[in-house]
């Protein structure tokens, strides 16, 4: 794991890069089993849920679904957002949030050229990754974690015909799980839903199924 800094709208942006394991799946010419020569299946941005509510990069289920997707392959950027740690500016409710998004997405398109661009999001950060996502065309893929559906917009998320991944918990508190799946009845195809039986918005003591789920889902996708 690298720590790093990213040049941000408002300053310095604090993150930390996760990378696939040396020699996972190697085959016999040398490439990974993604083929593609730099061993890198997907370049993902993560981002972490509300800076107010305490969130971070640090927040358990970030650091784990990040783990998760590196295990599968990919490289995976955590950072935290304008306010959050060490990163500079001042929480802005979504826009700013937007714009740091945005220059992460950019640092990994720099850095793995030529790889495909996932963003993935839990709860606040969900609704700035897969919107973001959703209007930019590197990205193939989106990947949502505990979406607040009921306090912000993902309408542009719901009409987007990339792939899309959802995992919620069935006693999500912030997004009732009936919520969720009218939601997801309205999405454009392709798309999966997994539902953490017991799991609470935070997902406390199952946050290593949300890891599973992770692998299960996105382990042979491409």
């Amino acid at each position: 794991m690298a720590v790093l800094e990213i040049g941000g709208p408002m300053g310095r942006l604090e993150a930390l890069l996760d990378e696939p394991a040396n020699g996972r799946g190697v085959t016999a010419d040398g490439l990974l089993e993604t083929g593609h020569p730099s061993g890198v299946r997907a370049a993902v941005v993560f981002a972490h849920p509300h800076t107010e509510y305490g969130g971070t990069m640090h927040t358990k289920v970030v650091y784990q679904a990040a783990k998760a997707l590196s295990r599968i392959g990919c490289a995976v950027l955590r950072f935290n957002f304008r306010g959050a740690g060490a990163s500079a500016g001042n929480f802005s409710d979504g826009p700013g949030e937007m714009d740091d998004f945005r220059a992460a997405l950019d640092f990994m398109s720099e850095r793995y050229p030529g790889v495909k661009r996932w963003t993935a999001g839990m709860s606040f950060g969900s609704y700035i990754a897969l919107t973001v996502g959703a209007e930019d065309p590197r990205v193939s893929t989106l990947i949502g974690i505990a979406l607040p559906i009921s306090r912000y917009d993902f309408e542009p998320v719901a009409r987007s015909t990339k792939a899309k991944f959802f995992i919620q918990g069935e006693r999500d508190e912030i997004c009732p799980l009936k919520a969720m799946r009218e939601f997801y009845a309205r999405c454009a195809e392709p798309k999966e839903l997994v539902v953490i039986d017991g799991a609470d918005h935070l997902f406390d003591g199952k946050v290593s199924e949300v890891a599973d789920a992770i692998e299960d889902l996105l382990g042979d996708w491409s």
